[in-house]
């Protein structure tokens, strides 16, 4: 599948082990991999950033293979998974940082274009997690309100 607002088709992407049970050398148990899960979820890392930690730090390259769920799940059924889902609080930051840019050069037209074409994927994605039930149905992304979200 092609990129969005790009003319790349972008297919690159790491290749998972066949096997989906655990390496034989991985010694930690479910629960612990759920402790740890939320402990950092406690000190405030996104889903995304705790994966990286527990493969780097701590040996566990698949949480799924493990515990047999993904991390934002076990975040969500513990009560910890963030308010808004994490690729559209990335590209909320993303806007507002063009934006900040846009006030002190007012002149820079292409990113002002850029900015544009962030906002529709935010509109485009808000839309999907509208209809997926992850957001409110009364959710509505607003640029004067948006540095608050990612704050």
């Amino acid at each position: 599948m092609g990129r969005m607002h790009a003319p790349g088709k972008g297919i690159s992407s790491s290749a998972l082990p066949y096997r989906r049970t655990p390496a034989s050398w991985v010694k930690t148990t479910p629960d612990e991999v759920v402790d740890s899960i939320c402990k950092l979820a406690k000190k405030g890392l996104t889903p995304s950033q705790i994966g990286v930690i527990l493969r780097d730090s701590h040996g566990v390259a698949q949480v799924r293979f493990v515990t047999g769920n993904k991390v934002l799940r076990i975040l969500k059924s513990n009560g910890l998974g963030p308010e808004i889902p994490e690729d559209l609080y990335h590209l909320i930051k993303k806007a507002v940082a063009v934006r900040k840019h846009m006030e002190k050069h007012r002149k820079d037209c292409d990113s002002k274009f850029r900015l544009i074409l962030i906002e529709s994927r935010i509109h485009r994605l808000a839309r999907y997690y509208k209809t997926a039930g992850q957001l409110a149905p009364n959710w509505k992304y607003e640029a004067a309100t948006a540095s608050t979200l990612v704050s």
